[in-house]
C-alpha cells in the first residue's frame, strides 16, 4: 500500500531537514515549501494527504494559509497539524477555530510528531460520523434518533447540551475543540455562552460517565479532546 504524501510548509531549514528526513524513514512521500504563497500554489496539484504547516511563515502566514485551505471544498477535507512556538497559544487557538486538526509546538519530539501525523492520517481514513449516525466507542453508545446514551449497558441521563457534546467529541476522537467551537457546534454561531459554562458542562459530564469520564481530557489552554481508541 502506497504511503501518504505530506506538504511541509516550513521555512527554516534546519526543521526542514529534521521533519523531512523522519517522515520519509517512515517511507511518507514528503514535499518541502518554504511559504504560505508556495503552499497554496503546490497544494492543488501535490493534492497531499495531510499538511505540516508552521504558523510563523514570511509574507502569508500559516494562519492564512489554514483559512484559504479549510475554505475551499476541494481542500477542506486534509488534515493540518499546525507548527507553533510555545508561547504562541493565541494562534494555536486562532489555528485549530480555523479548522486545524492539530497542533505540535516547537522544540518538538520527532517520536510525538510522527505520532501526531499517524493519529491525524488514521482519523482522516474514518469518516466523521454523521448528527443521526450510532456511535460506540469505550464503552459508550450513542444514538441520536432515540436522544439516548449507555454506558457498558445501562442507561445515562443527560441534560440536552451534555448530550450534543458528548456526540461532537466521541463522532471525532482525537481532534482538539476549542471552547468557542463546542459552543458553536451545540449551540450555534454567535450564541451567547461564556467559557466557564463550557466547562461546567464538562465537569457534569464526566461526572455522568464516572470512570469513562477520564476519556474527556483536558487540552491545557485550549480545550478538550476525547481519546482516541489505541
Amino acid at each position: 500500500m502506497e504511503k501518504a504524501k505530506i506538504l511541509v510548509i516550513e521555512d527554516e531549514e534546519p526543521i526542514q531537514e529534521l521533519i523531512q528526513f523522519n517522515l520519509e524513514r517512515k517511507n511518507y512521500r514528503v514535499k518541502v515549501v518554504d511559504s504560505g504563497e508556495d503552499a497554496l500554489k503546490v497544494i492543488g496539484t501535490y493534492s497531499p494527504d495531510l499538511m505540516l504547516l508552521d504558523i510563523m511563515l514570511p509574507g502569508v502566514d500559516g494562519l492564512e494559509v489554514c483559512k484559504q485551505v479549510k475554505a475551499d471544498p476541494r481542500l477542506r477535507h486534509i488534515p493540518i497539524i499546525m507548527l507553533t512556538a510555545l508561547s504562541e497559544e493565541a494562534d494555536i487557538v486562532a489555528g485549530l477555530e480555523l479548522g486545524a486538526d492539530d497542533y505540535v509546538t516547537k522544540p518538538f519530539s520527532t517520536r510525538i510528531l510522527l505520532a501526531r501525523v499517524k493519529a491525524a492520517l488514521r482519523r482522516g481514513d474514518t469518516p466523521v460520523a454523521a448528527q443521526d449516525d450510532m456511535v460506540s466507542i469505550h464503552g459508550i453508545e450513542i444514538n441520536p434518533l432515540r436522544h439516548e446514551v449507555k454506558l457498558d449497558g445501562g442507561k445515562i441521563e443527560l441534560t440536552f447540551t451534555e448530550f450534543k457534546v458528548l456526540q461532537l467529541f466521541a463522532g471525532q476522537p482525537g481532534r482538539v475543540f476549542t471552547r468557542y467551537q463546542i459552543v458553536d457546534a451545540v449551540h450555534g454561531e454567535d450564541y451567547p455562552v461564556t467559557d466557564r459554562s463550557v466547562d461546567v458542562q464538562i465537569v457534569g459530564l464526566r461526572k455522568k460517565l464516572g470512570d469513562a469520564g477520564k476519556h474527556i481530557e483536558t487540552v491545557r489552554g485550549i480545550g478538550y479532546r476525547f481519546k482516541e481508541v489505541e
